[in-house]
Formats: C-alpha cells, sequence, structure tokens
C-alpha cells in the first residue's frame, strides 16, 4: 500500500514557513551575482508562477522563475527583466540538478520565452514513485514526509504586480524550496 494523505488530514497539519532568504531579481543587473551562486550549488529547487487568465483566450507569459537552495530563493521577475542568457545558460546546464514538480507545464511556459531545451531537470511527481508516494501534487507530498501543510493561498495573485507583496513571496520561495527539500531528503543529501 502506498503512502496517501487526504485533504481533511492535510488541513490539520502547521503551515510550513521557509525561514530563508528571499531574494527578488527585478532589474537585469542583479542576475549575474545571483547566477554566480546558483551555479555554485549542485542541486536547485525550482518553479515558475504565471499571472492567472480569467477570461477564454487569454495566455500570459510564465511572470516569474523560482530557484532556491536550502537557504536562499531568487524570484526571477520574467516580466520585468525578460529571460536573460545568464539564466537561460543556467536552466540548460546539465551539471545543476533542477528539481520541480509539474514540469511540462513550466516547461511549456518557459518555452514561450526561449527555445532551449531545459537539462537535468527531476520531476517529483515521477520521482516520488519509487518512494511509495501515490499523491503527487506538492503539498500532499510534503506533508506526507514532514507533517506540514504548503499553504496555497497566493497561488492565483497577480504575478506581474508592480511588487510582489510579502505573501506572495514566500508563496513562491516555499513552492522551489520544497521541491529541493523533498528530493533532499528522499535522497538523503542533507548538508
Amino acid at each position: 500500500m502506498g503512502l496517501t494523505i487526504t485533504k481533511e488530514q492535510i488541513a490539520e497539519l502547521p503551515v510550513e514557513k521557509f525561514n530563508g532568504k528571499i531574494v527578488v531579481i527585478d532589474h537585469e543587473e542583479e542576475v549575474d551575482s545571483a547566477l554566480r551562486y546558483l551555479s555554485s550549488q549542485p542541486a536547485l529547487g525550482f518553479d515558475t508562477e504565471t499571472k492567472p487568465a480569467f477570461k477564454r483566450g487569454q495566455v500570459h507569459k510564465v511572470a516569474l522563475l523560482q530557484l532556491a537552495t536550502e537557504e536562499v530563493c531568487f524570484l526571477f521577475r520574467l516580466n520585468r527583466i525578460g529571460y536573460p542568457d545568464g539564466l537561460e545558460g543556467l536552466m540548460v546546464n546539465p551539471d545543476i540538478r533542477k528539481i520541480g514538480l509539474s514540469l511540462r507545464d513550466d516547461f511549456a511556459a518557459i518555452h514561450k520565452r526561449s527555445a532551449s531545451k531545459p537539462e537535468n531537470f527531476i520531476d517529483l511527481q515521477v520521482f516520488v514513485d519509487k518512494f511509495g508516494i501515490e499523491d503527487n501534487s506538492l503539498q500532499k507530498i510534503y506533508a506526507i514526509l514532514f507533517g506540514r501543510k504548503i499553504s496555497k493561498s497566493q497561488r492565483l495573485s497577480n504575478w506581474e504586480a508592480p511588487q510582489l507583496t510579502p505573501a506572495q513571496q514566500s508563496y513562491a520561495a516555499i513552492d522551489a524550496w520544497a521541491c529541493l527539500r523533498i528530493y533532499n531528503h528522499l535522497t538523503n543529501k542533507k548538508r
């Protein structure tokens, strides 16, 4: 029997918080120093956010790309800085493992900004199967492994807003960081 959890069980759990540093990158000149740090890491948590579309046929480009270590999460505001070559280079770097969830959607969103194919990505939806985890949403996987819930309250917020609120920043950071934390926990890669 595989590991599973109900929404009711998750509702009873304490809410997870990311206690690391969150760095918002909304000017191109901030990109290189962030990439220098991220490029020195063996593995990164990854996620994207796109402004929700509430009208049929309305489509938005990915607005935010998150890359996290255990200690720091960088929020790249692509709606402000575009998709810089250095960031694209990191995404296609085969030496740095990137861990995300439901990557097909993220890759489709990124493909609207770049034709390059992202490399060395691990999709947790597939990865957790071999550990007997049947649920494949980030919230459920995280709750099963750590007994804490990830709040989804900011998911449908405006990711193209002039300023990201502290709640948006926290939500975005947790999603990327949680992916890395799950991967490190399952592979026992404690740093």
